[in-house]
């Protein structure tokens, strides 16, 4: 079978599974098995996907992705399902990791808990986010790899546990840039804007740009965005610049990954930062 794509994860090619089902009925499925990333698969297009018995949504040529989120399990069932109902199941082992703790002491409590004046406000926030993540888009803008938004020091990493004044806060799932504010954040690949917020209650300027088959990247605390709602970007394009806004301590870009709303390590995609960004 010929491969149908080839594609970065700025780390060395982890996994790869290329089964014969059955004649004419193959899974393709190449990436990384292992918290945080994702893997890139293809079937007959005549064919329903399923991952721990949730369909995955898939391309009309049988393209589809899947991700594993910081605390998934260490196996990943992935059930390929014909027409007539029939079912071909593989086990695929996913890789387990460890994450750092962080305690900051002294945070105001506006970065702890909310005032209740601005509750309504943060559920508004939220259902656009999640609108946002919920496209299924099936173009694979996402071919073009994916390169670093920003060139700075590393402040804040994937699935660290923060613990404000004491008090133990929910994972984080970006990557922390410190940069000085008004440096340009570029798109880390190739996409359209499917959100562009100047001023949400938590991330600030957020943007946030689909690739395609349910990836897409988070750009936040931004102090001004250069793009709309519909934009198409190209790998590398400036879309915003470096701020503070929100609730942020100081000047610095949080970049996420995302497939649909499963939060993925935005750095296993990127690899190493070396260099200038993209």
């Amino acid at each position: 079978m010929r491969r149908f794509l080839r594609f970065s994860l700025g780390l060395a090619l982890a996994f790869l599974v290329h089964t014969a089902l059955a004649p004419a009925f193959a899974l393709e499925l190449g990436g990384q098995p292992i918290q945080g990333g994702y893997m890139i698969g293809k079937v007959d297009r005549n064919k329903q996907v399923m991952l721990n018995g949730q369909e995955v949504p898939k391309g009309p040529d049988g393209l589809f992705i899947i991700g594993f989120g910081r605390d998934f399990g260490e196996e990943a069932k992935i059930e390929i399902v014909r027409p007539n109902g029939t079912r071909e199941e593989r086990i695929v082992r996913v890789q387990a990791r460890e994450y750092d703790t962080q305690s900051i002491t002294g945070v105001a409590p506006k970065y702890v808990q909310p005032p209740e004046e601005v509750l309504t406000r943060i559920a508004e926030d939220i259902h656009q986010v999640k609108r946002a993540r919920t496209k299924m888009t099936p173009v694979a803008w996402f071919e073009d790899g994916f390169g670093w938004p920003l060139f700075g020091t590393i402040t804040g990493v994937y699935g660290s546990q923060r613990i404000f004044n004491g008090e133990p806060r929910r994972p984080h799932f970006g990557i922390d840039i410190a940069a000085p504010t008004g440096a340009e954040v570029r798109a880390a690949s190739t996409g359209v804007v499917s959100l562009a917020h100047p001023d949400m209650y938590y991330s600030g300027g957020t943007i946030i740009i689909d690739h395609g088959y349910g990836l897409n990247t988070t750009y936040l605390h931004l102090s001004k965005l250069s793009v709309r709602d519909g934009d198409i970007v190209e790998r590398g394009d400036v879309i915003g610049y470096v701020g503070s806004t929100g609730r942020s301590t100081g000047p610095h870009l949080d970049v996420r990954l995302n497939w649909f709303q499963e939060r993925l390590d935005f750095q296993l995609a990127a690899g190493e930062m070396i260099g200038r960004p993209n």
